[in-house]
């Protein structure tokens, strides 16, 4: 019988004193999967912002954790930085990449049998080469020696934070004539996932679709719901048949007053007697998120209170959309949908007192809509330099979690007045054209956005600081508000590309009237 070269590796398994042999699958099969994750191209685009001729970047990957005083702990979560250069998802994994030679490694756990038993098996070498096109796996019984030999060579250790710096018994004696960059790497990684590669934009899509689907099942079964929670159920179950495992985020069913809550979680109450709910929930695919929230009727019929303030805010939403494009200050489509909020509540004689010029200038529109018109959609739902977008202002913020205040919002104004070389505040937000602000979060190609504006009747915020307010109160007509009170709110979102010459809307969930069709509502 002819000889046949085997390639193969030895793992020495302490637990049992044994001698393991690990075949590798040929080579030639690793190049069979025209998806595999970009893990190099990541690795050199982070490589050649950092001007890194040589030296040695390190992350690594997240552990199985416990809760206290538990067996048992959450589910895994990967570390994001380290799968963006790696391209794996499960624990005890780690990375490197030697940028003078050009390698990226990945360095991942050996599963003895006895843990195969409980566990399975977690994938082999040549199961993340098939998945990642990293340059070589290796066993992290190896990664010391590795890490040993290599920054006795090298100049330069970059890592993430000085807790992420490698551990192994020679690295303390290794450290007087490295010069350990902790600083540098993290600014890097940022820019570089701000803009999406191809595969990215197919797995953010992938999300969208996954999420899509789930929004559409529960609009088609939203006549017979009665509870919040059952609109949470309906959505994943969808997503888990269509196997995605992960939400990218807690799910938001909140109905009538709730529907003013930003981030409601309890998702318990019943549906009974109130006008609208506010789903806000977005599916994962391969770590990849998604963020979609459509407003439901709830019952047949619209209430005309309701129905006005649903499409008011559609025409937020498609009046920014459309004005996507590279070189458009976020900014300034976060000042158009709140210009847009005021003419249209002058309209309802929801404001009064004084024109929408003014009472936008005034920044008394942070009262209906109190947060930001977006943020970065892809490893995270909020996901890198997200704040940027709407950066420098009076608060630090991030997605929805900070409020936009009436100095915030004048403070915006004021940025792109002086932007605008004198030009009519209202008439730059009117535009929103294209500046090339970058300091202010300009769009580029190929970044993914979130544009989600709303309207919200939140009576503890309006009522403590506008109402009571000189400076606003006299532009409410209270009268008027009293009957939106019940509406609670509407927000109303997608995930957008920015394309070369526009923009490509990746969220397929119905809205507007094909929504209202699917529920059955009266319109």
């Amino acid at each position: 019988m002819e000889a046949t070269n085997i390639e193969h590796s030895l793992v020495i398994e302490g637990e049992f004193d044994a001698l393991s042999i690990e075949v590798k699958a040929p080579t030639s099969l690793h190049g069979q999967n025209a998806k595999r994750y970009p893990a190099k191209l990541h690795a050199r685009k982070v490589a050649k912002a950092l001007g890194a001729q040589e030296g040695l970047i390190y992350l690594p990957g997240q552990w199985d954790v416990n809760w206290e005083d538990s067996d048992q702990g959450p589910p895994f979560r990967q570390r994001r930085y380290f799968y963006y250069l790696s391209g794996v998802n499960f624990p005890g994994c780690s990375v490197t990449y030697d940028t003078e030679a050009d390698k990226l490694t990945l360095w991942i756990p050996y599963t003895p049998p006895a843990t195969v038993l409980w566990f399975g098996h977690t994938p082999s070498p040549e199961d993340c080469l098939a998945g990642s096109d990293v340059h070589d796996v290796k066993y992290n019984n190896s990664l010391s020696d590795y890490l040993a030999s290599r920054l006795a060579k090298v100049k330069t250790l970059y890592v993430l934070r000085s807790s992420q710096m490698p551990k192994f018994a020679a690295f303390d004696s290794l450290k007087p004539r490295l010069y350990i960059d902790t600083t540098s790497l993290q600014p890097v990684m940022d820019e570089a996932r701000a803009i999406k590669c191809d595969y990215e934009i197919d797995m953010i899509r992938k999300a969208n679709d996954v999420s899509s689907e789930a929004h559409r099942e529960v609009a088609r079964l939203m006549y017979g719901m009665a509870n919040e929670c059952q609109i949470e159920a309906a959505f994943l179950n969808s997503c888990t048949a269509q196997n995605a495992h992960s939400q990218a985020y807690p799910i938001i069913a909140g109905s009538g007053a709730n529907a003013s809550t930003l981030h409601y979680g309890a998702n318990n109450e019943p549906l009974a007697g109130r006008q609208l709910v506010v789903l806000d929930a977005g599916a994962e695919w391969d770590c990849y998120a998604s963020d979609v929230t459509r407003t439901l009727p709830i019952g047949s019929a619209f209430s005309s209170e309701a129905k006005a303030i649903y499409h008011l805010v559609h025409q937020m939403q498609d009046e920014c959309i459309q004005r996507i494009r590279p070189g458009v200050v976020f900014r300034d489509l976060q000042l158009h949908a709140t210009l847009v909020a005021v003419k249209g509540l002058l309209r309802l004689g929801i404001l009064h007192n004084g024109t929408a010029d003014e009472i936008f200038k005034n920044g008394t529109g942070a009262a209906f809509f109190p947060h930001g018109l977006g943020h970065h959609v892809g490893l995270d739902v909020h996901d890198v330099l997200s704040k940027e977008l709407l950066h420098p202002v009076g608060e630090s913020m991030w997605g929805k979690r900070r409020p936009i205040g009436p100095s915030s919002l004048r403070a915006m104004i004021k940025q792109s007045a002086a932007r605008g070389s004198g030009h009519d505040v209202t008439a730059n937000a009117d535009n929103a054209t294209a500046s090339g602000d970058k300091q202010h979060g300009t769009l580029q190609a190929n970044m993914v956005v979130t544009i989600e504006p709303g309207v919200y009747f939140c009576r503890s915020y309006i009522e403590a600081y506008f109402l009571r307010s000189d400076q606003h109160k006299n532009y409410f007509n209270q009268a008027i508000l009293e009957r939106y009170w019940a509406v609670g709110g509407v927000r109303i979102e997608d995930c957008i590309l920015v394309t070369e010459n526009g923009y490509e809307n990746l969220t397929t969930a119905p809205k507007g009237e094909e929504l209202l069709r699917i529920v059955g509502v009266e319109h």
